[in-house]
């Protein structure tokens, strides 16, 4: 089985494969796969029959090399055969394997060739569409009036306009994104991961034609002030990603991610906000959209 580097264009050629593919975490989505395809993180991948096989290596942390679940049909891939595969292709374990997987073959037959590790800060969040459109009932009361704070500030004075990411104003997209990083510290925090995913979104930006993805930037007074890019994740389930706002001004994110949501997840039933890497103030924001339930992830280690 021969590896290959996974770029953005190869979009086409890999998108039968996810036709079906069925499960829920955020990083079974094409998009990401390839978008996060950065001078850290390089997915690799090899198909195996009616299967694409994924794995992922790590410049600076060679340790961290592993399989996700091969992406193809779900019965295939029992956990004997993963054993097998693991084997077959040099690699010990397996990331982002969705609870689904061992509730689906269960606990017990993955421990007689695993060790099942829970992956902290990798829990998806998923949220009803029409929730996050409709925004119904006390539990969003606060949402809505900082939305009208907003609204009565910026939409009624006309001072915003939304338009779609485009080749044409990608390079004014990525300034966007410099300027938010920079704003949060990014670079400074010493974190990778903060790397990654600056360069992941560039990449999702300047590739947003070759994707099944839509994104849009919501400009005030001229400047681009939030920007996000959705994308197709299972048939029924979108997930948003790389939604940046500017956070000093007053109700532009619960403004923006409603217009996300209405924009470019209506024909999906649910949405997949992704994990909150163990953020406190992503966890607390994820919280107060009242997800309707959580897609846990686990380390399926190799046993010796």
């Amino acid at each position: 089985m021969k590896f290959e580097l996974l770029t953005p264009g190869q979009y086409q050629r890999l998108k039968p494969f996810f036709v079906d593919q069925q499960y829920e975490l955020c990083d079974y989505c094409l998009t990401t796969i390839l978008a996060w395809s950065t001078d850290e993180y390089r997915p690799h991948g090899a198909v195996d029959g009616n299967s694409l096989i994924i794995a992922a290596e790590y410049k600076s942390s060679p340790d961290h090399r592993h399989l996700i679940l091969p992406i193809g049909p779900p019965d295939r891939f029992t956990p004997l055969a993963l054993k097998d595969l693991a084997i077959k292709t040099g690699y010990d374990k397996y990331w982002l394997v969705p609870e689904s997987y061992i509730q689906l073959h269960t606990k017990k037959k993955v421990e007689q060739y695993f060790t099942i590790c829970p992956q902290q800060g990798s829990t998806d969040y998923i949220y009803q569409t029409r929730d996050l459109i409709q925004l119904k009932g006390n539990k969003y009361a606060k949402k809505r009036n900082l939305i009208k704070q907003f609204e009565t500030e910026y939409i009624a004075r006309q001072r915003t306009v939304i338009a779609p990411i485009t080749a044409e104003n990608s390079f004014r997209c990525v300034e966007f994104i410099e300027e938010w990083c920079a704003l949060r510290n990014c670079e400074e925090k010493g974190d990778l991961w903060f790397a990654c995913e600056k360069e992941a979104a560039v990449n999702a930006i300047h590739n947003i034609e070759l994707f099944d993805s839509k994104g849009i930037v919501l400009l005030i007074d001229g400047k681009i002030s939030a920007l996000a890019i959705a994308s197709p994740l299972t048939r029924n389930m979108g997930v948003l990603q790389f939604e940046k706002a500017f956070e000093n001004i007053k109700g532009l994110y619960q403004y923006f991610d409603n217009q996300c949501c209405r924009l470019l997840l209506q024909d999906f039933t649910y949405v997949n906000k992704e994990s909150d890497m163990n953020i406190p103030g992503l966890i607390q924001s994820k919280k107060s959209y009242h997800p309707i339930r959580y897609v846990k992830s686990y380390e399926l280690v190799l046993n010796t």
